[in-house]
C-alpha cells in the first residue's frame, strides 16, 4: 500500500516535481520551495493588506499636518485628496490617537456626528456619535490600549483597542447643506487622557481643505516597499492574538516582530512577484467579481460594495469571509457594522457601480445616463460619486468635482425621476447633472443613501443601469 501511495505521487507531481522512493531528487527541493513561499506570499499580500493601507493613511495625514494626539484635521474631502473612495458628502475630521501613553477620551456634544475608530490593521474598534451606543445624544468613549490590564471605570462607553496606533474618523453632516456649520462642530470632539497627565496639551485643530494628500497604499502595492511597511508597522504595534497564525506566515517570509528584516536575493524576488501578483488578483476579485451574491438585483448591474453585513469584521458565523474582506479594502478604508448593515436600522448603504445595461466597464471615453427615481428613499441625502479605476480615489478632472449629490448640486430636484450624465462632454444644459470622466480612462460609481428606508432593501425601488448615451 505505501508503494502504491508513493506510485501516485510520483505520477501526480511528475511534471513539476520529481521523486524517487518518495525522496525529492534534482531541482524538486528548491522548486517546491519557491512555489510554497511564493503562494505563502501571495496569501500573506491579501492578507495584510488592510494593514499596509492603514499604513499609508496613517502616513498621508502625517504629511498635511495631522499629528497623534496633538493635531487633528478638519477636511471637506475633494478629488486632489487621494482616498480609497472617500466622498464629499460630508467634511471629515481626521485623527490620528496614540495610546501608547494610556487610555483616552472621546468625547462628543449631541449632533449629528458619525465617528469611526479602527486599528493600523483596519480592524473595527468603537463607532460613536450616530451609529454609537451615544446614538448622537453624546457621550464619553474611552479607548483602551492592548496592553491594559486595569478594571474599566465607570461613567463611559468603553472599547478595548486592538492596537495603539488609532485611526478615528469623524463626519459631520452638512444638515441643509450648511457646510461651514459641519466643520465647525467637529472642532467641538474632545480628546483627553482618562488619567490626568502634565505633559498633555489640548489638541489644536487644523483646516486641511484644499491641501494634496495622499493616503493610499499605491506607491508601494505592487513592489517590494510592500513588505517593508508591512515590516514596520508589525515591528512597531503590539502583536493581536486574532492574527496569531498569520504572523506564523510572515515569520517563514522573513517577517517577525523583534528581528530585523534582510530577505537575501531569492526571497526578494519571491517577494517583489507576490506584490504584483497578489494585487492583480485583488483587482480582479474587486472588478470581475464572479460571486452570484455580490448583485443586488437580478435585474440590474448594481452590485453591494461590501458583500458581509453581520459585523464590521466580515464574520459569517462560521468562518471569516476573506473574498469579502479583501474585495471591500482593495477599494475602500475602514468598515464598521453600521456601514454594512441591510435594514432600515442602517446608517447609510453603499452600492457598487461597474458596468452598463449591456455588461460592459464604464469607458470614460464613452458618454451615459443613469435614471434615478424620485423620490429617492433616505431618511437624510444621497450621493453619487465617481472613482478613478487605477486610484481608487475620486476621479481628478478639469471639473474638479467628482460628485453629485442631493444637498448640493441636485438639491432642487422635481418630478417623478431625475436624469445624471457622466461622459467627456456634457449634454446641452446638463452641466449641473453632469460629472466629467477621462478618455482612456476607467470609472465606477458608489451610490449612497444615508438613512437608507425599507424600499431600498426590499427591492420596491431601484435605480436604474447606466446606458451609453449615443
Amino acid at each position: 500500500m505505501a508503494q502504491a501511495a508513493a506510485s501516485r505521487i510520483d505520477s501526480a507531481h511528475e511534471s513539476r516535481y520529481q521523486f524517487e522512493r518518495g525522496f525529492p531528487v534534482g531541482n524538486t527541493v528548491q522548486q517546491a520551495y519557491d512555489d510554497a513561499d511564493l503562494n505563502r506570499a501571495i496569501q500573506a499580500y491579501r492578507f495584510f493588506y488592510p494593514t499596509v493601507s492603514g499604513a499609508a493613511i496613517v502616513k498621508g495625514n502625517h504629511e498635511i499636518g495631522v499629528v497623534p494626539n496633538k493635531v487633528f484635521g478638519i477636511l471637506d474631502c475633494a478629488p486632489e485628496q487621494l482616498v480609497f473612495t472617500a466622498n464629499s458628502d460630508t467634511p471629515y475630521g481626521p485623527l490620528l490617537l496614540d495610546l501608547s501613553i494610556g487610555p483616552l477620551v472621546v468625547e462628543l456634544p449631541p449632533g449629528p456626528l458619525i465617528v469611526c475608530s479602527m486599528d493600523i490593521n483596519q480592524r473595527w474598534v468603537a463607532d460613536m456619535g450616530l451609529p454609537g451606543p451615544d446614538a448622537g445624544k453624546g457621550g464619553k468613549h474611552l479607548l483602551l490600549p492592548p496592553d491594559y490590564e486595569g478594571d474599566e471605570p465607570a461613567g463611559y462607553y468603553v472599547h478595548r483597542a486592538s492596537s495603539n496606533q488609532q485611526i478615528v474618523g469623524a463626519r459631520s453632516l452638512p444638515v441643509g447643506g450648511d457646510v461651514k456649520a459641519a466643520k465647525d462642530r467637529l472642532a467641538t470632539i474632545k480628546v483627553y487622557p482618562l488619567k490626568p497627565n502634565a505633559d498633555w496639551t489640548e489638541p489644536q485643530w487644523l483646516d486641511v481643505t484644499g491641501k494634496k494628500q495622499d493616503t493610499t497604499p499605491l506607491q508601494w502595492e505592487d513592489n517590494f516597499a510592500f513588505w517593508e511597511v508591512l515590516h514596520k508597522t508589525v515591528d512597531t504595534e503590539p502583536a493581536f492574538a486574532g492574527y496569531h497564525a498569520y504572523y506564523g506566515e510572515l515569520a517563514a517570509l522573513g517577517i517577525e516582530k523583534g528581528k530585523p528584516f534582510k530577505p537575501d536575493a531569492r526571497m526578494k524576488a519571491i517577494l517583489e512577484e507576490a506584490a504584483r501578483v497578489g494585487n492583480a488578483q485583488m483587482r480582479v476579485q474587486s472588478f470581475g467579481d464572479r460571486r452570484p451574491d455580490r448583485l443586488v438585483w437580478k435585474d440590474r448591474q448594481w452590485q453591494w460594495a461590501a458583500l458581509r453585513f453581520e459585523d464590521g469584521d466580515f464574520n459569517t458565523k462560521s468562518h471569516l469571509d476573506s473574498e469579502a474582506r479583501e474585495k471591500w479594502f482593495y477599494q475602500a478604508v475602514g468598515a464598521s457594522p453600521a456601514m454594512f448593515r441591510r435594514d432600515a436600522s442602517a446608517g447609510s448603504l453603499y452600492w457598487l457601480g461597474l458596468r452598463d445595461n449591456q455588461g460592459e466597464y464604464l469607458d470614460g471615453g464613452k458618454s451615459y445616463k443613469l435614471s434615478v427615481p424620485l423620490p429617492v428613499p433616505g431618511k437624510l441625502f444621497w450621493s453619487v460619486t465617481v472613482y478613478d479605476s487605477d486610484t481608487r480615489s475620486q476621479i481628478q478632472t478639469q471639473q474638479k468635482k467628482a460628485a453629485l449629490r442631493s444637498l448640493f448640486e441636485l438639491k432642487d430636484l422635481q418630478g417623478s425621476s431625475v436624469e445624471l450624465h457622466f461622459g467627456p462632454r456634457a449634454p446641452s444644459g446638463e452641466e449641473g447633472h453632469r460629472i466629467e470622466t477621462i478618455p482612456g480612462k476607467g470609472w465606477f460609481v458608489y451610490f449612497r443613501i444615508y438613512g437608507p428606508e425599507a424600499a431600498t432593501f426590499d427591492g420596491s425601488w431601484k435605480p436604474g443601469d447606466f446606458e451609453e448615451a449615443r
